[in-house]
């Protein structure tokens, strides 16, 4: 337990594959946990209470996005984000690092932090180490992110480590305004949520010399847990896979890893594999307003006209909303129609489908038999797609 009040505890293990569980200002959240992505303060085509109701334990916010709309001043003064959205449960927030990568048309990244041109009116914000925690102190989160610079992948070495470097500076100024902020110590920030935990990000690219070198510095800076960035930006699966497995080792057993951006349902599988315990993805939601749907025995494209009279539901394993009220012909109607309710009830289903796989790691890890459900998982939600 540090002194945020935030605690993590590993209740089982099953080879490098962790259950366990950490204890927040809003709740507990069992891990291995997947994060629904609520960019804006929602996460897209579904209520609050639908994702209650699906069994999110967590969700991700995003810094950058909040603090241009409506503003986090205007959450502080409304009590935070938690009580501004009515989520009674955890939430973690990114830093604005990850758009750093994503926005790389228009933004300047410089010592002093990042300067960003708004999408929404073209003016030019800094985002600095010290003004993420101040956003994320007014937000609220339960967990929020250290100020990082994400690189694509492929890059070369040279700028990896000199994000690497970046990064560390970053984050010592981060940690550093973090805790002058729990000592009251900073004048005009509203501290909406005084159990908030921080977490750290280790960086390098696909260079194990830089990743270790990064998680030394991380660790001598000291934060309540660890995130490994800078993945899932382009790099090959196998190559990312080995580099969580390297990396994770080298973190503490006693804190969360968190995996950050990532990914697939069988992303999550190897990742889980290979010692690691939250995620966030865009992907289930995104994919889902685009027509595909993840299912037990491979993904489904919904607008493919072969199932124009198809009376079964997605997936006859499972047994969310959409499931057990609407058809394959039917979802395939609503898409087609640009019906609003086709990213309804596709979202609600992938979600589900998600938030059940890590449910069904969590168990497969109590009962010894992580390594039976991995193969069993690779033979048929991975091999197959079912257009």
């Amino acid at each position: 337990m540090t002194s945020t009040g935030f605690g993590f505890q590993v209740t089982a293990t099953d080879g490098a594959a962790r259950r366990g569980a950490f204890e927040t200002p809003h709740g507990r959240v069992e891990t291995p946990a997947f994060m629904p992505v609520g960019t804006q303060g929602a996460v897209k085509a579904v209520t609050w209470r639908d994702l209650e109701q699906v069994g999110a334990q967590i969700v991700l916010g995003n810094t950058y996005h909040l603090s241009l709309r409506p503003g986090d001043e205007l959450i502080a003064r409304r009590g935070g984000l938690h009580r501004f959205v009515n989520w009674s449960r955890p939430i973690l927030t990114d830093s604005g690092g990850y758009q750093v990568f994503s926005l790389a048309g228009r933004r300047r990244v410089t010592e002093e932090g990042v300067w960003f041109q708004s999408h929404l009116d073209g003016a030019r914000h800094l985002l600095s180490p010290e003004r993420a925690v101040d956003i994320q102190a007014r937000l609220g989160s339960d967990i929020a992110m250290i100020l990082d610079e994400c690189v694509a992948s492929p890059g070369d070495e040279a700028t990896a480590r000199a994000a690497v470097e970046r990064t560390r500076r970053w984050a010592r100024r981060g940690r550093d305004r973090f805790l002058a902020l729990r000592a009251g110590g900073v004048e005009g920030v509203t501290v909406t949520n005084p159990g908030q935990a921080q977490f750290g990000i280790v960086q390098g690219g696909v260079y194990r010399a830089l990743r270790e070198e990064s998680v030394q510095a991380t660790l001598d800076i000291g934060f309540e847990a660890y995130a490994i960035g800078g993945l899932s930006v382009g790099e090959p699966p196998p190559v990312m896979y080995d580099v969580v497995e390297y990396t994770a080792p080298l973190l503490p057993a006693d804190r969360p890893r968190y995996l950050m951006g990532v990914g697939t349902p069988w992303d999550l599988v190897e990742a889980v594999a290979r010692g690691i315990d939250l995620f966030d993805c865009v992907l289930p939601t995104r994919n889902a307003r685009n027509g595909q749907l993840f299912t037990r025995t491979g993904r489904l494209n919904i607008k493919n006209a072969r199932y124009a009279e198809d009376e079964r539901p997605v997936d006859e394993a499972c047994g969310c909303y959409t499931c057990r009220h609407a058809s394959r012909a039917y979802l395939r109607h609503l898409f087609m129609a640009g019906e609003i309710a086709a990213a309804t009830l596709n979202t609600l289903h992938n979600l589900t489908f998600y938030l059940d796989t890590m449910r069904r790691i969590r168990d497969a890890i109590v009962f010894g038999s992580f390594a039976s459900f991995r193969a069993a998982f690779r033979e048929t939600c991975t091999a197959r797609l079912l257009d």
